[in-house]
């Protein structure tokens, strides 16, 4: 039965997601699957939750509907639907309600174990290779400039301040992205976030160095 719902689930995910181009695609859904439900083996979650959160976190997210509730609702309600039990589809909205990033000085939410889990494993998506990849493709969906020296860094204090940000791209890195090492809740998370972290510094090192002409 757990294997039929999570097959629906990633039916659903895939149809939703499938064209998505700022990089919260299908894809990245399946590779923070993956990486949450290894997390979650590793912190004796409850794999089941994990993957159903991981698999809907980023349908109809902030960034791509406006709605900050528009998420959980969806991911509730279709849960529902398919006959996940009742508190097992509120902790995934509840997961989803509260686990991204809202700004440098914002107090994180609280989350359960599996929150902690997912949200490990959707900033490891953020940082490293793919991270990188997926920032410039954000951020030439939203036309922000690449680079402009004269924008500064913002340690935003507020959701709203954060959520309405129209920095750039290589701000972003400093706004979120080398934070985000730090901030990890398990030991795991915290493991395969070292060598993602260093690939990041090492090219924003590059990308100076090449703005500036040295190199």
């Amino acid at each position: 039965m757990p294997e039929e719902l999570i097959r629906q689930t990633e039916q659903v995910v895939r149809e939703k997601l499938r064209n998505e181009p700022t990089g919260h695609d299908w894809w990245h859904a399946d590779r923070v699957r993956s990486t949450a439900v290894r997390i979650a083996r590793e912190e004796s979650a409850d794999a089941f939750v994990v993957e159903l959160a991981a698999l809907l976190h980023d349908v109809e997210d902030y960034k791509l509907s406006g709605s900050e509730e528009a998420g959980p609702r969806f991911a509730s309600e279709f849960l529902t639907s398919i006959g996940v039990a009742g508190e097992d589809a509120d902790h995934v909205a509840e997961i989803i309600r509260n686990m991204s990033f809202k700004g440098a000085r914002v107090a994180p939410a609280p989350l359960s174990l599996e929150g902690r889990c997912l949200q490990d494993a959707d900033r490891l998506d953020a940082i490293g290779a793919i991270g990188i990849a997926r920032t410039f493709a954000y951020g030439g969906y939203k036309q922000r400039p690449i680079h402009d020296p004269e924008v500064p860094v913002v340690a935003h204090d507020s959701v709203a301040s954060y959520l309405a940000s129209q920095g750039t791209t290589i701000n972003h890195f400093h706004e979120k992205l080398l934070l985000l090492r730090e901030r990890m809740n398990t030991e795991f998370g915290r493991k395969l976030a070292e060598a993602r972290h260093r690939y990041m510094e090492e090219f924003l090192e590059e990308f100076a160095g090449e703005w500036s002409g040295e190199r």
